[in-house]
């Protein structure tokens, strides 16, 4: 096994998943040609094109709103909101449209959508950058929540949320970025 960061971990989980379904498309604020706030996308814009990562504006309930259209569509989206803390702003987008829509549709449909949240406090962020969510989101109905703490578990269960085909909730806490482990 190599030892990698959890950073390294997430890069190649999302690397390896576009690679392997041309159906996968990541996009968020910052996520494309700059690579993301926290350096997790860096160098996948290049690889894949803008047309399967791309940025969106600082607009939580479109991004989420997206996704879901383009997961009942047939494309298996990876969104990412720069914060965490922000999933208060699409919270009706994700707990009444992505948890849901599957089974109130009598189950005809699929929204495989892994949706990336980075939490927690790292370098004096400030308490509308640090905070930790995903209580918020343990008991709704229809959504997967993940929160891995090793890069083992993180590349393992971003694979596996990827391929998911319900919707998933992926908490990565920004202090675990630079965590090495073997994978």
């Amino acid at each position: 096994m190599r030892t990698i960061t959890m950073r390294t971990a997430i890069f190649e989980a999302l690397s390896e998943e576009m690679e392997r379904d041309d159906k996968t498309v990541l996009f968020g604020e910052d996520v494309g040609k700059f690579g993301g706030v926290n350096a997790i996308t860096k160098g996948l814009y290049k690889k894949f094109g803008g047309e399967r990562v791309f940025d969106t504006p600082i607009t939580e309930t479109t991004i989420v709103g997206a996704a879901l259209g383009m997961a009942i569509t047939g494309l298996r989206p990876i969104p990412e909101l720069q914060f965490g803390d922000f999933v208060g702003i699409a919270f009706d987008e994700i707990y009444n449209k992505l948890g849901k829509w599957r089974w109130m549709h009598g189950g005809t449909m699929e929204v495989p959508v892994t949706l990336r949240l980075p939490i927690g406090i790292a370098g004096g962020a400030g308490p509308e950058h640090s905070q930790s969510p995903q209580a918020l989101f343990m008991h709704g109905p229809g959504l997967h929540i993940v929160v891995p703490s090793t890069p083992y578990d993180a590349k393992g269960l971003l694979k596996t949320a990827i391929r998911d085909n319900n919707a998933v909730l992926f908490f990565e806490h920004k202090v675990l970025y630079d965590l090495k482990g073997e994978v």
